[in-house]
């Protein structure tokens, strides 16, 4: 099969592996992850570009997801002893294989865009003709 034909489990997953599984699911497939890994994508960065390429992004945010990531190992931070201090962050080579898993749904969202936009223009549209008391 090809990378992007994968086969689909048949159900045979205990409740376990389902939990592990939708765990590391969420954590890598939040907004905020996402974003950041594909900030580091050409190679380390401080803080501070990060979130100046991570639009929208709180610090708050940013230094929780960048403490997840690290603990999860798909990031590296590197402290430097400078005055005053630098730290830079860098997708390790797990981060890198999830980097790539994101490049086929990144495409896939761009080309997908303006259709899943219409079709929830659409949903709004019907909901708002059943929730409008008739006349």
């Amino acid at each position: 099969m090809s990378e992007t034909n994968i086969s689909v489990p048949d159900g045979s997953l205990s409740a376990t592996d389902c939990k592990g599984l939708a765990d590391v699911l969420a954590s890598v497939g939040d907004k905020w992850t996402i974003m950041v890994v594909g900030a580091l994508a050409k190679g380390s960065l401080r803080y501070n570009e990060i979130q100046r390429r991570v639009s929208g992004i709180s610090q708050r945010m940013l230094t929780m997801t960048l403490k997840r990531l690290e603990t999860d190992g798909i990031v590296t931070r590197t402290l430097f002893p400078s005055v005053p201090p630098r730290v830079d962050y860098e997708l390790t080579e797990l981060g890198q294989t999830l980097r790539g898993a994101l490049v086929p749904l990144s495409v896939w969202a761009a080309k997908n865009k303006m259709t899943i936009t219409i079709n929830r223009a659409n949903a709004a549209g019907r909901r708002r003709e059943v929730s409008t008391p008739m006349d």
